[in-house]
């Protein structure tokens, strides 16, 4: 994904300096990201950096380094902050997460297998019996960022097969009668990591999430398309080798709507804030939609 996005530069022009600046502006003195109520916190710092990253911008390293390490092993932080945690020191370049020592990765190992569903899958609740879409690919992506190999792999595979839906793509939980976008695009990106076959048909049910306006909608039903479906869209569709260039216009337009001066984006037609998050959704989508 980061590759992608570092093609963003092509179609931002000039515009990507502001880009930039208004990463920039999110840091806090802390050395965290904001959220969207300005407070510092893991999810938006992983956005913060990649996006930063992507620009080929310098990092401010010690200070996010000093943010990081206020979090130790991560043994109060939920599975979804444990995940960005470990993202993190991944991003910050290679060896990071090796110069944290083999006792700090066994302890964050630990906490993560405590989030191993009774399925094999991963859920954001400990002791699930099922595994969620989210949680697999947050789980299977935390093994990676370790450099560490992914335990019984197969049975993670096996447990999503459960999440797929009847039209023929994934919800994140079992049971669900029409898939999600966002769901199904990380569902085609982790499987084809894992070595893994994905049906044409997931192929042809995210073309036809695309909205006639330009962008791809959540849902069969969202009343609107929004940005991170769009961004997760592409790449999933560029993973299977399927031609988006009819969609390219219009996603091109769709994106120009959601853009401020400011340097950041819009997640949607009704969003009025501005974050890390969705500015980094805007390089991926502006870095599939260059090549």
């Amino acid at each position: 994904m980061l590759q992608v996005a570092r093609l963003a530069p092509k179609l931002l022009g000039e515009s990507a300096e502001l880009v930039r600046a208004f990463l920039s502006t999110q840091q806090n003195a802390d050395g965290g990201f904001k959220d969207r109520s300005g407070g510092s916190d893991l999810y938006y710092t992983v956005f913060g950096i990649e996006g930063l990253l992507a620009l080929q911008a310098p990092l401010p390293a010690g200070r996010i380094e000093g943010y990081l390490e206020s979090f130790d092993c991560g043994e109060t932080l939920d599975f979804v902050h444990l995940c960005c945690l470990i993202r993190c020191w991944a991003a910050l370049g290679q060896g990071c997460v090796g110069e944290r020592g083999a006792s700090w990765s066994e302890r964050v190992v630990s906490r993560l297998e405590m989030f191993r569903s009774g399925d094999g899958g991963f859920s954001i609740m400990a002791g699930s019996p099922f595994g969620t879409a989210y949680g697999g690919f947050l789980g299977a992506a935390a093994y990676q960022d370790l450099g560490q190999p992914l335990p019984d792999a197969l049975r993670l595979v096996q447990s999503l097969k459960f999440l797929e839906t009847p039209d023929g793509a994934w919800g994140n939980e079992r049971g669900l009668k029409a898939g999600a976008t966002n769901t199904t695009a990380a569902m085609v990106t982790l499987l084809l990591r894992l070595g893994m076959p994905v049906a044409p048909a997931v192929g042809d049910w995210l073309l036809k999430a695309s909205h006639r306006d330009g962008g791809f909608l959540a849902a069969p039903n969202a009343p609107i398309p929004d940005l991170l479906s769009t961004a997760t869209a592409l790449h999933a569709l560029a993973g299977l080798e399927r031609d988006v260039s009819r969609l390219k216009e219009g996603c091109l337009d769709f994106i120009d709507t959601l853009w401020t001066n400011e340097g950041g984006f819009h997640g949607h037609w009704g969003d009025d804030t501005l974050d890390c998050e969705y500015t980094y959704y805007g390089l991926l989508a502006l870095g599939h939609l260059s090549l």
